[in-house]
């Protein structure tokens, strides 16, 4: 197995130059919004899965303005494809769009989750991404690592269910991990946090 701190580290700076290729920050800002990182990028534990989660908060959500923000991202050539959901009427106050990004033959997701301030979730994943950052010790940092180093290309796993396998579940390796994860399906958004 390869070096995954040293992985973890290159994806890091990858992801930092594609944020700026992209354009993404700058063109929400544009129009007021606040731009939070979340998610693997904001905690270090990019992996396989080559995500950039980014949670944007402004005072409505206007989806003309939305897709004009998106607009000029899109125009950018490197960007290959987007999706969208609108979840405004739900209680996540939300509207969902992914775009997928090439950089040096690899593709990236971008994830921009642009969310109504003074919602539900204004705020919630930063905290918890704060609280599994404080609860990380290098031996816990490692075999979320190697989790994630080890799922296979074809499965879909949000980070939190690595997180919360071992941080509260006290998984150490994948056979554990697969275990844990079939006796806590993960329905949804899951609230769990250190």
């Amino acid at each position: 197995m390869d070096d995954i701190e040293l992985i973890a580290l290159q994806n890091q700076r990858h992801a930092q130059k594609i944020i700026e290729k992209s354009g993404v920050c700058e063109a929400w800002k544009a129009i007021g919004a606040v731009v939070n990182p979340v998610g693997s990028l904001a905690m270090g534990l990019l992996m396989k899965h080559k995500d950039i989660d980014f949670h944007i908060y402004t005072d409505t959500l206007d989806i003309a303005e939305s897709f004009k923000v998106i607009r000029k991202i899109c125009s950018n050539p490197a960007v290959t494809r987007m999706e969208y959901r609108n979840l405004v009427e739900t209680e996540e106050k939300c509207l969902e769009f992914h775009i997928w990004f090439m950089s040096e033959n690899e593709e990236w997701q971008i994830d921009m989750i642009q969310i109504l301030k003074g919602s539900r979730f204004d705020g919630y994943f930063e905290r918890v991404a704060e609280q599994i950052k404080a609860a990380l010790t290098p031996e816990l940092r490692r075999t979320i690592l190697e989790l994630k180093y080890l799922t296979p290309e074809s499965e879909h796993i949000m980070g939190i269910e690595y997180y919360r396998a071992v941080i509260s579940g006290g998984v150490k390796n994948y056979g554990e991990f697969i275990s844990y994860r079939n006796a806590h399906p993960a329905d949804g958004i899951i609230l769990w946090h250190p």
